[in-house]
């Protein structure tokens, strides 16, 4: 026993020196890859030094002697600290993630190509003015000079390490197709006209008309072309790969009319996925022509949003209906062959072999139409039937948004920018600026199609020249306001024009709440300061109880003839609805809102297509203003009326809150449920990755329809948001606010990997200057040879 006692021990002694000698292995490895960021290197493709000095957010601070050497720069620092984030980037945009990671990405891929991204970046690339290439090749330059130094001196991060390869050449085509990857993420609307095809096909047009934000009854030839040709809407799509709906944004501008400094004041936070790292990179770029600060896609060079010496700007997304989808008929004879004005037409045909890893190369084909990519193959059931979708979008065609970056980033005045705008195309952009000079402006920018016939929200026959686009809305007619006599501008997704206004943009816009909010508080005071603008955006007042809250507790107390419920009713009346995160009351509410569509579509319709109904919060909306102004519904009819709809999503809503967190409803809290994550795109492979590259989930308050946005998913984890926060005072750009979630480097060893977390829930700004020294910055010096 004794000699086997002491075995024992050798052996876990051993074992533990095992774990020690690899842990502190992998913890030097880690450490050897970290990005430097104090002393000299050299970097053969500048001209002259470049200063680069990150302060204590991390945000680097370049300084150079020109602008080549400004763009080197920047591709240089920014793979330092996001290589991975932008290889990923440009893979997934090309369908490329396959050859890295495996057959498990082959049907993304294949996504990805057949949305033809890259081959829309390639030929824009090709528009561009020869300055706007030099900048793509400078930064180019840049990227690649890092990349050779990485594999050289062993300091590629470890995710290459994990995934068994290294990163090849950055091109200029690679940043463009990351832009045309953010026109995806913010510009799409075909998943939406698939469905109202699958809705028209499946149900009464009654019942169909509902599933509607406004029923496009002035074009009966489209609908009967849509119930004639049916194309299957469901059976195999992913709709993992569907742009949040929620993708969105605040911004808004305030005069100094209504600012106690007497200048304006300029706020912003794009709403987006929350991921680690995050989607932005903030940098100051500093040359003898341009001084910009602000944030820019891991990739590309420029600052997309954020301010110079002179002006401040933001966005938010306008969401135009710019995709359309068509109805092509097949050759039963030759499926490259499509029906158009009565002859068989060849499309184009892209062959590609699609490189997985470990295995065999997958050939694919991408069928172009005159409209656009053939996409139903990839989407949804193998079909041998009439009908196929094609998809005509704005993006596809070359467009110039580098070149209009370029340009505002060295804007000083109104003029300037709005000249910079004509080259922003895709995605349509809702526009706030600010100069020094007095002057806030708006512009909903971006290419806007005009068509022969129809409004964008069905499918249209492929096969007939009567429909299709006729150009685009004139750019000196697109929505626009100087300086308007309120006081403000602010936009939030919503409906940014009345019916006085002569073309269409969409009939889908975001529920109103965040701009309705937003405007109260503007509305409401006459001497804003930054922090009001600051405090605004974590604003968590919950406009949406204030509409609705009242009637459908009533509606529960109709139906709930034995109290059962009274405690969690009670509770509800006695709310200041607010969505703070130690309430149980926005815990009740939010489940239920999420429950009221589920109870009465998801019986109905197939997983996929429910996962895809495009705005189930405003047909929610809609329905429930028709059931309590006694109005006629189809859907409610068959129910069982607004009351037993309402009760019976209450009950189910509040039978999954007790089997989470128990039956004594003063201890349930939103923040229990509503936390904060910003995930690893390789944490899901493992546990052990989770458990280190992931932060720990933070409760916080807010939700998808406060100012302060929190978008969550099905089990309460808050994966959308304010990607960037952002504040800009007129009255001295010499500095500006931000918080960037979860942090600026995507190092797992970095001190600014989730240097952010508590501050991005809390609403702790950090102050970036743009003019003198950073106080206790790394500097570190990138040498010419």
């Amino acid at each position: 026993m004794k000699k086997g006692w002491k075995v024992a021990v050798w052996i876990i002694g051993i074992l533990v020196a095992i774990v020690i000698v690899g842990v502190v292995g992998l913890n030097v490895f880690l450490s050897n890859t970290k990005p430097i960021i104090r002393g000299e290197l050299a970097v053969d493709v500048l001209d002259e030094e470049v200063k680069v000095t990150r302060d204590q957010d991390g945000v680097p601070h370049l300084k150079a002697q020109s602008d080549a050497d400004l763009y080197r720069a920047q591709g240089f620092v920014q793979a330092q600290d996001r290589l991975f984030q932008m290889d990923l980037a440009r893979r997934q945009a090309s369908g490329q993630l396959a050859e890295v990671v495996g057959k498990g990405a082959l049907d993304t891929d294949k996504f990805f190509l057949t949305f033809s991204l890259r081959d829309a970046a390639e030929k824009s690339y090709a528009g561009y003015s020869d300055e706007a290439k030099q900048v793509l090749d400078w930064y180019s330059e840049g990227v690649n000079e890092f990349i050779d130094y990485a594999i050289k001196e062993g300091k590629l991060s470890y995710e290459f390490k994990l995934l068994g390869y290294e990163p090849r050449e950055w091109s200029p085509v690679d940043s463009l197709t990351i832009g045309k990857f953010m026109a995806y993420d913010l510009g799409g609307n075909w998943s939406s006209l698939a469905i109202r095809h699958w809705a028209i096909n499946e149900f009464e047009q009654e019942k169909a008309e509902e599933l509607f934000i406004t029923y496009p009854e002035d074009s009966p030839s489209i609908i009967e072309a849509n119930l004639k040709n049916p194309v299957t809407v469901s059976g195999r799509f992913d709709t993992t790969v569907l742009p949040n709906e929620f993708n969105g944004s605040n911004n808004w501008v305030v005069s100094g009319e209504k600012t106690a400094s007497g200048m304006p004041l300029l706020a912003d936070d794009p709403h987006l996925g929350l991921s680690t790292p995050s989607i932005w990179y903030q940098m100051h770029l500093e040359s003898p022509d341009q001084n910009v600060s602000g944030v820019i896609f891991a990739g590309i060079p420029g600052i997309i949003l954020g301010h110079n010496e002179e002006v401040a700007w933001g966005v938010t997304n306008v969401g135009p209906d710019v995709q359309d989808l068509y109805i092509e008929t097949p050759n039963p004879d030759n499926r490259t062959e499509f029906m158009y004005e009565g002859k068989w037409e060849k499309a184009d045909i892209r062959k590609t072999n699609i490189k997985v890893k470990g295995e065999e190369d997958v050939p694919f084909e991408v069928v172009v139409t005159r409209h656009g990519p053939i996409i139903s193959d990839v989407l949804f059931k193998e079909e041998e039937a009439s009908g196929l979708f094609s998809m005509q979008w704005t993006a596809l065609e070359p467009t110039l948004e580098l070149q209009a970056i370029l340009k505002m980033n060295k804007s000083s005045n109104w003029d300037e920018f709005e000249n910079a705008l004509e080259d922003f195309h895709a995605p349509a952009q809702n526009f706030v600026f600010a100069a020094k000079d007095g002057t806030i402006a708006y512009k909903a920018n971006g290419r806007i199609p005009l068509r022969k016939t129809g409004d964008g929200q069905l499918p249209v026959p492929g096969d007939s020249n009567e429909f299709g686009w006729t150009g685009y809305v004139p750019y000196n007619e697109l929505p626009s306001v100087v300086n308007p006599e309120k006081g403000f501008i602010a936009t939030a997704n919503n409906e940014v024009v009345n019916d006085s206004y002569p073309y269409h943009i969409t009939d889908f816009w975001a529920q109103s709440y965040r701009y309705e909010r937003i405007a109260e508080v503007l509305e409401g005071k006459d001497d804003l300061t930054k922090e009001d603008m600051m405090d605004l955006q974590m604003d968590q007042e919950n406009l949406y109880a204030r509409e609705f809250l009242a009637s459908m507790v009533e509606s529960v107390e109709k139906q709930d003839s034995n109290e059962q419920y009274k405690d969690v009713l009670v509770m509800l009346k006695n709310w200041d609805q607010v969505d703070d995160k130690d309430q149980s009351a926005p815990l009740v509410f939010h489940k239920w809102m999420k429950q009221l569509p589920k109870t009465l579509f998801e019986r109905q319709m197939p997983e996929d297509v429910y996962a895809m109904l495009p705005g189930k919060g405003n047909i929610s909306d809609q329905l429930l203003r028709k059931g309590y102004q006694n109005e006629a519904s189809a859907w409610l009819e068959e129910y069982g009326g607004i009351d037993k709809w309402v009760y019976d999503s209450f009950v189910i809503a509040v039978k999954e809150i007790e089997e989470d967190f128990g039956e004594n409803e003063d201890k349930w809290r939103w923040g229990d449920f509503h936390q904060l994550t910003f995930d690893h795109p390789i944490s899901s492979a493992s546990p052990i990755l989770a458990y280190f590259l992931n932060p720990k989930p933070v409760p916080i308050g807010g939700s998808n329809i406060t100012v302060q946005a929190a978008g969550y998913g099905e089990d309460g984890s808050v994966d959308h948001g304010a990607s960037w926060r952002f504040v800009a005072d007129l009255s001295d750009l010499s500095e500006a606010y931000h918080i960037v979630g979860p942090g600026q480097v995507g190092h797992v060893k970095s001190d600014w990997y989730h240097s952010q977390v508590r501050d991005w829930a809390d609403g702790n700004y950090h102050t970036t200057v743009i003019d003198g020294d950073i106080d206790e910055g790394f500097e570190l010096i990138l040498k010419a040879n």
